[in-house]
């Protein structure tokens, strides 16, 4: 190799090892420090997230992999794993007992909408709302608010508990994730 060739592939690995280009090349935020691709699907997405490993072990115990990885296309509110243990001690536990599959499945449908919901389309739907919510129901048929306040996004379930999405839209092939800190509730 000549030297102009040497020094010009050193400078062309550098650059392209500098954080500017090693960045994820999808336009997704990382979740969990994972990368996150657009052409993945939802559960494709959430099992390499480290931070939604209770999420998946739910969805798996449920009988919703299948669902969530059709065609959708979803909006989904998923709870990180400390917000799963921040319900009352033995909830968790008990939800993924098999006898216990319905309500689990209830419990994870308040979690997902209908349509690809960006961030952006929830923001100007609350701010346009006469109240300052946007209401809206989930696949469960639980009905879910968005509130605007200050730079955040709050998702509220029917018993008033909110929920901050802590990373917005992190798209998938067949949807849109937004990890929330909270576990929605339904009555």
């Amino acid at each position: 190799m000549t030297p102009i060739k040497s020094t010009l592939f050193a400078l062309t690995f550098a650059i392209a090892s500098t954080p500017a280009f090693a960045d994820d090349h999808t336009g997704n935020p990382k979740v969990g420090g994972a990368e996150m691709l657009v052409e993945r699907n939802i559960i494709e997405n959430a099992v390499n997230s480290p931070i939604h490993t209770t999420l998946v072990a739910a969805v798996q115990a449920a009988d919703l992999v299948d669902t969530l990885q059709g065609e959708g296309p979803f909006t989904v509110f998923a709870p990180v794993n400390d917000a799963f243990a921040a319900l009352p001690a033995g909830t968790v536990e008990t939800l993924l007992l098999p006898e216990n599959k319905a309500m689990l499945q209830k419990v994870l449908t308040a979690h997902v909408v209908a349509g690809d919901w960006s961030a952006a389309e929830i923001i100007a739907a609350a701010r346009s709302s006469a109240d300052g919510f946007y209401h809206f129901n989930a696949v469960s048929g639980d009905a879910l608010s968005a509130q605007v306040r200050g730079d955040n996004v709050y998702i509220y379930d029917e018993s008033g508990n909110a929920s901050l999405v802590t990373v917005a839209d992190v798209n998938q092939s067949n949807g849109v994730i937004h990890v929330v800190n909270a576990v929605l509730v339904p009555k």
